[in-house]
């Protein structure tokens, strides 16, 4: 694969062209400069910064129950996922064991995210495409999604599920939520492949994504891409596989090897099929027993960290806890260490196609603002 060459810094590019900080085909606020040379991108640079909410320093000082609660408000996307990783920090640091059936009613909320993400990832890509037919499909089949998670969580954005030693006593699954999270998983698979035939077989779709933004798989391992991202550039490496709350799941881990947009998005289709497979197992396979572990103390511990698999990559967690309250918290979330790859693949391409290459990586940049400098290694 034919490595593409930015242009040095010290070069005079002419022509830019900027995008944000707020623009149609962008979820969030942020700015993009393209420097255009007869329309072809030479350079790419986004900025962020206008989300940034000093989420780690509000969190200083606060009761550890308070501060993880707290972590659910930096993400409308995947805030499940924050939830989950900041309580883990706390149940290592404390050494607290968490009932069976919490985990796998932490899983099932943890692959009911990354569906709605993935769905939502989709529905944007053909948006930015200029497909709003599929984009309205695909929006409309990821409501299946939200109500469920509505049943469990009692919310559509934030269901304050994890909490520690356990999830909250409203997230019990009965008979009632068992029969209708199976029913959902019939009609989001049947839902879900009608539209893969037809989305894998327009061929105006397939023209505007094939051989689009590509990412070589030596710059994504040298930017530190993770997850989907990665995956689409034929890595074989998901962290569910190594962790213990998915001992129990048998799934496959999704990977193409055509480092292209085409990929990235196909890829998030596969992965839906698979986190479909994982709660069809959880719901069939629950424990029985309590979910939620109160039988711990608080005491001090040195700073932990702590690593999931989110819907957008890896997620890193971090905190000391002193006399209750979390100190020196540290939080970085997939899209950072994706920043430098969605610049890296806009490059080659025409300023068409620009935006779809950031989009590609699946960007969240709300949960992602920090002050931060990427470093080549």
């Amino acid at each position: 694969m034919e490595e593409k060459i930015p242009k040095s810094q010290g070069e005079l590019i002419e022509t830019e062209i900027s995008m944000g900080t707020v623009h149609p085909a962008a979820l969030e606020p942020y700015r993009v400069r393209f420097f255009v040379q007869d329309e072809i991108i030479q350079e790419a640079e986004i900025t962020i910064g206008v989300n940034h909410r000093g989420v780690e320093r509000i969190m200083e000082g606060l009761p550890v129950e308070k501060a993880n609660a707290l972590t659910e408000k930096i993400c409308g996307i995947c805030s499940n996922s924050h939830t989950w990783n900041s309580v883990m920090v706390a149940e290592k640091g404390l050494n607290i064991d968490v009932p069976e059936r919490a985990n796998y009613i932490r899983v099932i909320m943890g692959e009911l995210e990354r569906l709605h993400s993935h769905l939502l990832y989709l529905a944007h890509g053909n948006e930015v495409l200029g497909h709003e037919t599929f984009a309205m499909r695909i929006f409309y089949i990821r409501e299946t999604v939200m109500e469920l998670l509505n049943m469990i969580g009692g919310n559509r954005v934030q269901y304050g599920v994890s909490v520690i030693g356990g999830v909250r006593p409203r997230c019990q699954l009965d008979d009632m939520r068992i029969q209708r999270l199976n029913e959902g998983m019939d009609k989001l698979e049947k839902d879900l492949t009608k539209f893969t035939d037809r989305f894998t077989s327009d061929p105006i779709v397939n023209s505007r994504i094939e051989g689009i933004g590509i990412l070589p798989p030596k710059q994504a391992k040298k930017l530190g891409v993770t997850g989907p991202s990665l995956r689409a550039c034929g890595f074989e490496y998901d962290l569910r596989t190594e962790m213990e709350e998915y001992d129990d799941f048998d799934f496959n881990v999704a990977v193409l090897d055509g480092c292209d947009v085409k990929s990235n998005l196909l890829l998030r289709v596969l992965e839906c099929f698979e986190s479909i497979k994982i709660i069809r197992q959880a719901v069939r396979n629950l424990p029985s027993g309590p979910i939620t572990n109160r039988n711990w103390e608080m005491y001090d511990c040195k700073a932990l960290k702590h690593y999931l698999e989110v819907p957008r990559g890896i997620l890193y967690d971090s905190y000391a806890i002193e006399d209750g309250r979390v100190r020196s918290s540290i939080i970085r979330t997939p899209s950072m260490t994706n920043i430098g790859a969605m610049q890296y693949a806009a490059i080659g391409n025409q300023i068409t196609d620009g935006q779809l290459c950031i989009v590609q990586c699946d960007p969240c940049f709300t949960c992602t603002d920090r002050t931060f400098e990427i470093i080549e290694l």
